[in-house]
């Protein structure tokens, strides 16, 4: 344990951090998932016209008219995006409208957030 009584790496919330201490093996594994689903550039970028979207949803039919794939490639990347926690998608009729997990952007901006040291 940090002498602040901490975790190392944790911060007292529970968010880790990469510039509080090194990871444990668990926390690695969690976060290396979630950095693995933003490693591609269409789900980058799917992520970011779902994070962005003006009422904090967009159809999956505006998602697919930005890029040059087909709907189960685009379907794909979503998948990939909701199984590593990011997104949701709630259906619609015929359309499903993704948003942003609350609060997950935040977690890992935090975890990359080595600037931040515990006193």
């Amino acid at each position: 344990m940090a002498a602040s009584g901490h975790e190392p790496g944790v911060l007292p919330d529970g968010t880790v951090a990469l510039g509080r201490g090194p990871l444990d093996s668990d926390q690695a594994g969690d976060l290396a998932g979630t950095f693995k689903a933003l490693g591609d550039p269409v789900r980058l970028r799917l992520l970011s016209m779902i994070a962005s979207a003006a009422d904090g949803e967009i159809c999956v039919c505006d998602l697919s008219e930005a890029f040059p794939l087909t709907g189960p490639t685009i379907s794909h990347h979503l998948r990939i995006l909701r199984e590593a926690g990011l997104v949701h998608g709630a259906r619609r009729g015929t359309w499903v409208y993704y948003r942003a997990v609350p609060g997950e952007l935040t977690r890992l901006a935090g975890v990359l957030d080595a600037g931040r040291r515990i006193p």
